[in-house]
């Protein structure tokens, strides 16, 4: 049942701006569009209504912290999701509608291919059956001189018609290896997308309990919470002892742990700890809803869900990672059929095989490995300390040590699909949103420590941070 919402007295210059709710501008049954022109067109007219509720939250932002437009705002942030929602399911048809066309394009290309092995064929049986007769043979078994060269011209026709089909097939398939090449990017763009709308919907649930919450106070009480915050030492505690949430390692550290890591990567790296540990946040929110599995099968990247036993197909690309996974694991001891990887999302022909923390694939943690082990003297994408160095390292190579808004968030956004595509772009703005609160608590941890003498924490002997290493740093 949904809360009951407190009538607002709005102030006159917000209703302009005061919109109907997503589900009933754009109200449809089954897929939201058909081909790929009527997706572009509702791609665009979504696109438009949010930036009505982007500037309409950005206003109510910079007004005066009340309830009422605290309530205002959190509602109008959850409409604008609604449509980013529903601006998912259209990118979502979108990119099955290419890959159809992909499909079909293959298919047709095969089918090409196919009648021109069989032409080919038919010429290399005909020479073959003339290249068992000599010279001598096919000029006795001729009447007259023209037929045997006539024979002899039409035996090279035969073979100049073999080395243009030869050709025509050997272009057939690299437009078949092209066409496959797209059909396996197009399939990631789905599952990216398929991501992005994981992490809307738990922030629209997110932001629902919060004005659910926030419906129950009164003026009074929400101004006595806002005051309370205020109260430096109180909010620290808080925050130093509120557990940083992460994928893939059985025992998260508290946020002023993490904090502390993220500085000590900050002065190695440059990386900005509140962005380092937004992306990690992130990444966590996602594989949390994506599940965990293990491989089961390396040849064929099967593997199995561990909360059910479940089989579970393209839990990671046989030739791409798998080999680079056994060597990881090997090295590190661990058993790699018993050891937690990402599961892929149900249905889209993605993969899955994303390790630890910083969710890096094997094939990519290879190319960070001896990297991080120059740092922290290990490499084990499981171990915290080393999936945070590894994730830094990534997006300072992307440019986040530029440290500006723009640099981060497109490092944010190579490090979920390796593009900036701006279909993604939730991903990003939500990285940099979640950064933007980090930065509100490292500020109150920062300022708590002038008021008291810090309470030493050593990364070297912090049980968290030598998981699987005795010596870790």
């Amino acid at each position: 049942m949904m809360p009951k919402i407190l009538k607002l007295a709005l102030p006159f210059f917000l209703l302009p701006f005061f919109l109907l709710p997503a589900s009933k501008i754009f109200s449809q049954e089954g897929p939201p569009c058909q081909t790929r022109e009527e997706c572009e067109a509702l791609l665009k007219k979504y696109e438009e209504e949010i930036k009505k509720y982007e500037e309409n939250i950005k206003k109510t932002e910079k007004e005066k912290k009340t309830l009422q437009n605290q309530i205002f705002l959190l509602k109008q942030k959850i409409e604008k999701l609604k449509l980013e929602i529903e601006q998912s399911n259209i990118m979502i048809s979108d990119v099955s509608l290419q890959i159809k066309d992909t499909e079909e394009s293959i298919k047709k290309t095969s089918q090409k291919i196919e009648a021109q092995k069989r032409k080919l064929a038919e010429i290399l049986r005909t020479v073959y059956e003339m290249d068992k007769k000599s010279l001598v043979e096919i000029l006795l078994s001729e009447k007259s001189l023209s037929g045997f060269f006539d024979n002899l011209t039409y035996l090279e026709v035969l073979n100049s018609k073999t080395q243009d089909l030869l050709n025509v097939v050997k272009d057939l398939k690299a437009s078949l290896e092209e066409q496959k090449m797209v059909l396996e990017k197009e399939k990631e763009n789905l599952e990216n997308v398929l991501k992005m709308q994981i992490l809307q919907k738990n922030e629209s649930e997110n932001l629902k309990k919060e004005k659910e919450n926030l419906s129950k106070l009164t003026e009074a009480q929400y101004q006595k919470l806002l005051s309370e915050k205020k109260e430096i030492e109180k909010e620290a505690a808080k925050i130093r002892a509120r557990i940083f949430e992460l994928i893939g390692v059985p025992q998260a550290p508290t946020f002023g742990e993490a904090y502390e890591l993220a500085k000590w990567i900050e002065k190695i790296i440059g990386v900005r700890p509140a962005f380092l540990l937004a992306v990690l946040t992130q990444e966590s929110n996602i594989g949390k809803n994506v599940g965990q599995c293990f491989l089961k099968d390396p040849k064929t990247g099967q593997g199995i869900r561990v909360s059910n036993g479940e089989k579970v197909n393209r839990v990671m690309n046989p030739t791409r990672d798998v080999p680079y996974f056994l060597d990881i694991t090997k090295e590190l001891g661990r058993d790699p059929f018993n050891t937690l990887v990402s599961c892929p999302i149900p249905s889209i022909g993605g993969w899955g095989g994303a390790m630890g923390p910083a969710q890096f694939i094997p094939s990519t943690w290879i190319k960070y490995k001896d990297r991080v082990k120059q740092i922290t003297g290990s490499a084990d994408p499981w171990n915290i300390k080393d999936a945070f160095v590894a994730a830094a390292l990534y997006l300072a190579d992307f440019g986040a040590t530029k440290r500006t808004y723009d640099a981060e968030w497109k490092a944010a956004m190579i490090y979920f699909s390796g593009t900036t595509n701006k279909a993604y772009s939730f991903y990003g703005n939500s990285v940099m949103a979640i950064a933007s609160r980090y930065e509100e608590d490292i500020k109150i941890l920062e300022q708590s420590m002038t008021f008291q003498e810090p309470k030493l924490f050593s990364l070297n002997f912090h049980p968290l941070f030598l998981q699987c290493h005795e010596n870790s740093f």
